[in-house]
């Protein structure tokens, strides 16, 4: 392996702006480097009300719509000619999925998030592209929009 390449690159993603660049420069990475691409994408359990929750119906209506954005997804990264492509969701708070259940499993040596510039409160608060920055142990790649 050189020195700039990695064997397996886990991407988070939503349907964010930012997280569509990641998703992008993640590609154009595993492609380059002829790496496994491994794209996540978290349910929030948090964005949910007590009966929603409760609700199978709304889960899995959830769930299913997740999934079809991972699809199309993998679907582009195979386009661009990623070889070696899988979807993953997990379910709870993405940064802490994404840092201490999915890395763990699938042992990447990249993860590339996306993150935008908050302003005010939020950016003294921190993000969950900051929270992964600091808890993560690989390499980790925040891309702006």
């Amino acid at each position: 392996m050189a020195e700039n390449e990695f064997k397996r690159i886990l991407v988070g993603v939503d349907d964010s702006p930012d997280a569509l660049a990641a998703l992008q420069y993640a590609i154009h990475r595993a492609k380059d480097d002829g790496s496994e691409l491994i794209i996540a994408s978290v349910l929030e359990d948090g964005e949910m009300n007590v009966y929603q929750a409760l609700t199978k119906d709304y889960v899995h209506g959830e769930r299913d719509e997740l999934e079809a954005h991972l699809e199309k997804y993998v679907g582009l990264a195979e386009e661009a000619g990623v070889e070696q492509v899988r979807a993953v969701i997990g379910e709870g708070n993405p940064g802490e999925v994404l840092v201490k259940t999915i890395t763990p499993k699938y042992k990447p040596d990249l993860l590339i998030i996306g993150a935008k510039a908050n302003k005010g409160i939020a950016q003294l608060m921190g993000s969950q592209a900051a929270y992964m920055a600091k808890h993560s142990r690989i390499s980790v790649m925040i891309v702006r929009e």
